[in-house]
């Protein structure tokens, strides 16, 4: 059978099952049968679309699938609306999607811009600057803006801020602190890369009975996880799975 006949069938079945289960007319499903294609792109333009248009979820999905194809697409988006309003909001926004897209060297031009005047000392921003920082591999300055910031904010209880002091620790040469750091993070940061670097801190350390131990907790809490918390920390359990099996045996 060739290939476009089964390519309309599928089209036209799956057509067929949306006009049923959404309670459109049955006259859909003749026009579906008769028309082949034709019939399929009518009835997809005339009750698909504009469902898509007000369902959350289409939404949802059909900006991730842009963001995948044209990754840069929200960035120029951003930049058009900074070049309307040149606002610090436009900005922190034009800089967080740096970050997303690795482009740390404008990310960190913009934090910068931004940490002046009111917003010198802003834990946000600063964080921001510094995750940048630290994608540029300067540690250093890294570890200067953290500091300022905490001495700004001695009361401040950051869990991002607290991360990137045990990674700029890590660094920088001071294991040991960075190690305590990752150990306090394991239990009370949200999300899987901490404990995933104090795992692989510990391996570097040679403490392979312990290392397995957060690896084997991190991939026990993603059996009992929601979906979407897997699917978010899909690189940090990935990755807990091949370092564990890589440490062979215990």
């Amino acid at each position: 059978m060739p290939i476009l006949v089964l390519v309309s069938l599928a089209l036209q079945v799956a057509c067929a099952v949306h006009v049923v289960r959404t309670r459109r007319e049955l006259y859909w499903i003749w026009i579906i049968l008769i028309g082949s294609f034709l019939g399929v792109a009518i009835y997809v333009i005339a009750n698909v679309l504009p469902d898509l248009r007000h369902d959350p979820r289409a939404r949802k999905t059909a900006t991730k699938v842009l963001d995948t194809v044209a990754p840069e697409r929200r960035r120029k988006q951003i930049e058009q609306r900074l070049e309307l309003a040149d606002t610090v909001d436009n900005r922190r926004a034009l800089a967080e999607e740096c970050l997303n897209l690795a482009d740390y060297a404008n990310a960190a031009e913009l934090y910068r811009s931004i940490l002046t005047g009111i917003n010198a000392n802003d834990a946000g921003f600063s964080i921001g600057l510094a995750r940048a920082q630290v994608g540029l591999d300067d540690f250093a300055g890294a570890k200067e803006t953290v500091d300022k910031l905490y001495a700004a904010n001695p009361q401040l209880r950051s869990n991002d801020a607290d991360l990137l002091r045990a990674r700029i620790d890590e660094a920088l040469g001071d294991p040991d602190v960075a190690l305590a750091r990752y150990r306090d993070l394991s239990t009370s940061y949200p999300g899987e890369e901490a404990r995933y670097r104090y795992a692989t801190l510990l391996v570097q350390r040679s403490h392979f009975r312990e290392a397995r131990e957060v690896f084997n907790d991190m991939l026990k809490r993603a059996k009992v996880s929601p979906i979407y918390y897997r699917r978010k920390e899909a690189r940090w359990l990935d990755a807990a799975k091949r370092d564990l099996a890589s440490l062979g045996p215990g």
